[in-house]
């Protein structure tokens, strides 16, 4: 993958679908297509979150919960949709309850079968800012993603929603049903548990919060992703100290209108019911 992209145009290396863009060499039109006829189940598990927002922190949570609570017999990669082609999507309605997925699409591209079998669903959202740096960084340091010269114009594009998978906005305002997990990240755990209706005791949950800090999944990082592993885990995600090396002034005044008329309050996960 990393040779082909040296070798492909900076325009190439997305695609645009309904109005949304995508990477070309993780994805295809007819994956997109494809999952818009998808089956889920009343017990399958969705994890959404916008770039940048903490996916691939919250899929190792989900795993060792899953796993702590007898739910999967080993911990295992879980799915994005949209990477997903025609034929592995027919690969994943043979795989036994319960399926973990994950997507990082908002509301309107996600299946609806996910809504009418009233699927369990788990949202990470983060702080538009700091999102909006780390998106930066990563669009930057990822050899398969066209890079940006400037910041101002990376913002530009990340406020009108020319990125990957659109606006944050449009992500973000369309949950509700907050819950920080800012003050006690033991605590939300075990909220997250419940939600799943996952029985663990107190010392399975105090392992999976040591073992889910950003220093232990940066240990395990490349054995995971491989050479993206230095990628996908370049900082702490969940810092709230803004990066100010990067931003400005006048991009602060832009941003902070949109967050406050379409986020009434950004923390860090959503339970749907």
């Amino acid at each position: 993958m990393l040779e082909k992209a040296k070798n492909m145009k900076p325009e190439d290396l997305l695609f645009k679908y309904k109005g949304i863009l995508y990477p070309s060499l993780h994805s295809q039109p007819e994956n997109i297509d494809a999952i818009e006829s998808f089956e889920a189940r009343e017990d399958d598990i969705l994890l959404v979150a916008y770039p940048k927002c903490g996916y691939n922190w919250m899929i190792q949570v989900l795993n060792k919960l899953a796993f702590s609570a007898g739910k999967l017999k080993n911990p295992k990669y879980i799915p994005y949709l949209e990477f997903t082609n025609p034929e592995k999507l027919k690969l994943l309605s043979t795989l036994p309850s319960t399926r973990i997925l994950g997507t990082h699409m908002n509301t309107n591209n996600i299946p609806v079968s996910f809504f009418e079998k009233k699927s369990k669903i788990l949202v990470v959202l983060r702080n538009p800012k700091d999102t909006a740096v780390s998106y930066f960084h990563f669009y930057n340091k990822n050899p398969v993603l066209p890079a940006f010269d400037s910041w101002d114009k990376f913002f530009s594009q990340y406020m009108s929603g020319e990125v990957m998978w659109g606006s944050y906005f449009d992500h973000a305002v369309l949950w509700e049903k907050y819950i920080d997990s800012e003050n006690n990240f033991t605590e939300e755990i075990k909220e997250i548990a419940k939600y799943f209706n996952y029985t663990l005791s107190d010392e399975q949950i105090q392992t999976i919060a040591e073992e889910s800090t950003f220093d232990a999944m940066k240990e395990k990082s490349q054995e995971m992703y491989g050479s993206f592993g230095k990628v996908i885990f370049r900082k702490v995600w969940s810092s709230v100290k803004p990066q100010t090396s990067v931003t400005n002034a006048s991009s602060q005044r832009e941003l902070m209108p949109e967050y406050t008329e379409h986020v009434f309050e950004i923390t860090i996960f959503s339970y749907i019911f």
